[in-house]
């Protein structure tokens, strides 16, 4: 009897895990397809920042008492507070917006497949994980494969410096969100993860403040309808905080390494949603592309 309670005692918790695991990926792959689809209606960060003020006045009401108990415990950790505000809110998702406006969603969601690459290559760098062949050929042949997706199949682009922009737009976001992964670890548990995650964004918000009045003064006005007011909710409110507050457990729960494996399922996702909403599909060097990126996280 007491053996049946532990498994049953156990599923949930396997479920959760499950949940944990595949949501944030699923939610942040949709983040990729709204900011494709609204590329014409919302300049990039004018949805950055609009995404984090309406994210901030849903969570506030519940995180405020957390703000204001553990504010000293944020100035004891600021610097690490700050480095996950400007990577993970401020950075990625301005970065992606913008590359957005001139690469497929499906490329941008292919290439966060190379994020767990990426944290295994700053650990090895600044954190003191032990560099081994493996390491080192698994790097590469996944840096292999994102060079196959950014100049789409052909290596002469790269020597020709005929690359999409956006593509590598889209990679520094990637970088950002591997250093925010590897910070994010290091902040206390006895932090409260919701009143963490308002605080980010609210500096986030101020990051972003003075980029946004440039692209207000000097960009293209939004067009506010229908489509772009519910893109707007849905990555306001699903992604934003939804995705974020999983992937907090998730970082908690299984640490950075193995809770950057499930940005791989974004590009599964991400593929299936694009061919969905976007009319875009996986063309072959796409496939080559994420091979190669697969090969080169399966030998590191």
């Amino acid at each position: 009897m007491q053996a049946s309670s532990q498994v049953e005692q156990s599923q949930p918790n396997k479920l959760w895990l499950i949940f944990l695991f595949l949501l944030p990926p699923l939610f942040w792959a949709g983040n990729f397809i709204v900011g494709r689809a609204v590329r014409a209606e919302i300049p990039p960060i004018t949805l950055s920042f609009d995404r984090w003020v309406l994210a901030s006045l849903i969570l506030l009401p519940f995180s405020y008492r957390a703000l204001r108990a553990d504010w000293r415990l944020y100035l004891r950790d600021w610097k690490l507070v700050l480095l996950t505000s400007l990577t993970g809110f401020a950075a990625f998702n301005s970065l992606i917006y913008w590359g957005l406006q001139s690469t497929p969603a499906t490329n941008g969601t292919i290439l966060n497949a190379f994020i767990p690459l990426l944290i295994s290559l700053f650990g090895a760098l600044f954190f003191g994980l032990a560099v081994t062949v493996r390491l080192v050929t698994g790097i590469l042949l996944s840096l292999c494969g994102v060079i196959t997706i950014v100049t789409a199949g052909d290596w002469r682009n790269l020597l020709e410096l005929n690359i999409n922009h956006g593509d590598f737009i889209i990679f520094i976001a990637m970088i950002c969100w591997a250093i925010y992964t590897i910070a994010l670890k290091r902040i206390p548990a006895n932090l409260n993860r919701l009143g963490l995650m308002s605080l980010q964004m609210l500096l986030a918000i101020v990051c972003l403040l003075p980029f946004y009045l440039w692209e207000v003064h000097s960009g293209p006005a939004p067009i506010w309808n229908w489509h772009s007011g519910l893109s707007l909710m849905y990555i306001g409110i699903v992604p934003s905080i939804g995705a974020f507050l999983l992937y907090m457990q998730c970082v908690a729960a299984l640490g950075p390494a193995k809770a950057s494996l499930s940005v791989h399922f974004i590009p599964v996702f991400g593929a299936l949603l694009s061919a969905l909403f976007l009319g875009e599909f996986v063309q072959l060097y796409h496939l080559w592309g994420i091979l190669l990126i697969f090969l080169g996280l399966t030998l590191s």
